[in-house]
């Protein structure tokens, strides 16, 4: 029996707006109860069907700035106008209490969690082609031409941070990205620096 791991693994999941993160990690979490997904906190409006404190925790620009000045955020950017940002003590309470935790994050947030976590596993998502994504903002129906052509340019730009990334997921099927994404959370845990309390007994 293995016992419970000392520390969490810190998860960090970025990719373009339309590559479908959201459904791949719904996936992901449904198939792995082990995981903890932290919930961000934005200034945007909610999108049809999305819950405050499940999907995004909506919050005033105020408010916003009132967690950065109190230094709560464990990193915050802007995107396309709104503030995002992830909640430094609900992550720290669960990767000491030995819990995995999973950011989903754009590349400017990511680049600040790999300057304060190093040691966190850093996953891109990127669509079968570029062509593809075009079709899938195109098909969500929720934004203009003109915000799409912004989402497009901005992907262009968000691959270029590419190889500052440990893996590189293409989301083509759902189901084949989530168990690409299984398979490193897999042979991360394997790692021997994850495993040093089981060397104990044979020392």
């Amino acid at each position: 029996m293995l016992r419970k791991k000392e520390r969490g693994q810190l998860i960090v999941l970025s990719g373009p707006s339309g590559v479908g993160k959201s459904t791949v990690i719904a996936e992901l979490l449904g198939r792995r109860k082990d995981i903890y997904f932290s919930v961000s906190y934005t200034t945007r409006q909610p999108r049809t069907g999305e819950q405050d404190g499940v999907n995004y925790n909506f919050v005033t620009r105020e408010e916003f700035r009132r967690m950065i000045d109190r230094n709560e955020l464990l990193e915050y950017a802007e995107y396309v106008e709104h503030f995002y940002g992830t909640s430094l003590k609900a992550i720290q309470d669960r990767l000491e209490a030995g819990i995995d935790v999973l950011l989903d994050i754009e590349v400017q947030g990511a680049a600040k969690v790999k300057a304060r976590c190093p040691e966190a596993l850093f996953i891109f998502i990127i669509p079968p082609s570029y062509e593809e994504l075009s079709r899938r903002l195109h098909r969500r129906n929720t934004d203009s031409e003109e915000v799409i052509a912004g989402r497009l340019e901005k992907a262009r730009v968000e691959f270029r941070e590419v190889p500052q990334y440990d893996y590189l997921v293409i989301n083509d099927h759902v189901s084949s990205a989530v168990g690409e994404i299984e398979a490193i959370l897999t042979a991360a845990a394997c790692r021997v620096e994850n495993r040093r309390q089981l060397l104990a007994q044979f020392a």
